[in-house]
């Protein structure tokens, strides 16, 4: 009888020759710990951010409400998982289950002023995504000498709250955060039902954009046909 028990991190086989399998862990175990280390960063941050209040609540005389803060479990977990034949994919839970796949990463955040932390900026910037958050209310109705006027220098600093405060107020900014009005969900919508594109045929996030792509251009040309068509 031949039985084979899978864990994230631990891999048991009876079968014949399975000893070959045990030379395949050290290297897995060591790329989904590397996947994780960006998790492990961001919680440690989040901890540090929230001992940092509470000390700035004490010296300023108040108490800190509920517990302290606990220290963040950090390191590869039981559920943590890779795909030995497509690393690029993850499983993703879906209306069907769950299933092997992509999720499709945009260059650029676009939220209202109650997403807005330091600590969502930081994310943001720790996987290469341009945060635009807004930090207040502004003015619906600015003076047109304020919308006319320059952007001013972009400041010398690494801080990515910094840089994304000055980004919202520059020309290009305003005009990037003005698509949040937008919403791509009936092109999703569309593409699955109308054109029945439901799975990708390759695999490997290279060949997987490329098929996006061309799918997306189906999309354009037969949107396209409607518009023009008399």
């Amino acid at each position: 009888m031949r039985r084979m028990t899978k864990t994230a991190l631990t891999y048991r086989t009876n079968w014949p020759g399975g000893n070959s399998v045990w030379r395949l862990w050290p290297k897995q175990k060591a790329k989904i710990a590397e996947r994780v280390k960006p998790r492990d960063e961001q919680a440690q941050q989040d901890y540090q951010d929230k001992l940092e209040r509470q000390k700035s609540q004490r010296q300023a005389g108040k108490k800190p409400r509920g517990p302290g803060p606990k220290a963040p479990d950090t390191g590869a977990k039981a559920d943590d998982q890779i795909n030995l034949t497509d690393e690029e994919s993850r499983i993703m839970p879906s209306h069907d289950g769950f299933v092997q796949g992509y999720n499709g990463q945009a260059d650029a955040l676009l939220a209202d002023t109650g997403y807005f932390s330091a600590a969502n900026v930081r994310a943001c910037a720790m996987h290469n995504i341009k945060p635009l958050i807004a930090m207040g209310r502004d003015s619906h109705h600015q003076p047109l000498a304020e919308r006319l006027a320059p952007d001013a220098p972009e400041p010398d600093t690494d801080d990515p709250v910094v840089n994304m405060a000055w980004y919202l107020k520059t020309r290009e900014g305003k005009a990037c955060y003005a698509k949040r009005k937008c919403t791509v969900e009936p092109v999703f919508g569309i593409i699955k039902q109308v054109l029945g594109f439901r799975q990708f045929s390759l695999r490997g996030l290279d060949a997987v954009a490329g098929e996006w792509k061309l799918v997306a251009m189906a999309f354009n040309l037969k949107r396209m046909h409607a518009l023009v068509r008399p």
